[in-house]
């Protein structure tokens, strides 16, 4: 399910120009993935699943955590991008089922990084 996706999204330009950096990379090795992922489901629980959100479309930087620089390549960074790639109606709280998907997604990507 998330290979296809993610191979999807590979074949675009901007989402596949994300990628890790060394110190993206280091802070995961650091972290460790239990902890990266706890991370990945507080920012799509307070930043992307809520119905309402003043500033969608900017809520996630381009920069400044992993998970962040994966949301992007994952199009997972707002609810247009979300609607767009995944399906996700927007004006909408998220499921917890969406959100989990949106994070796995998120952790398979950032595996692929790191591998």
């Amino acid at each position: 399910m998330y290979e296809e996706i993610l191979y999807k999204l590979s074949k675009s330009n901007f989402r596949s120009s994300f990628k890790l950096k060394d110190k993206d990379k280091k802070y995961i090795e650091e972290k460790g993935f239990d902890t990266i992922k706890q991370h990945a489901c507080n920012f799509i629980k307070k930043r992307i699943a809520p119905a309402v959100i003043p500033n969608d479309g900017k809520q996630t930087p381009m920069k400044g955590h992993p998970v962040f620089i994966a949301q992007h390549a994952t199009a997972s960074c707002c609810r247009n991008c979300i609607y767009k790639w995944h399906g996700f109606k927007k004006n909408v709280e998220l499921p917890i089922e969406q959100q989990d998907y949106l994070v796995n997604l998120i952790m398979k990507w950032i595996e692929k990084q790191i591998n």
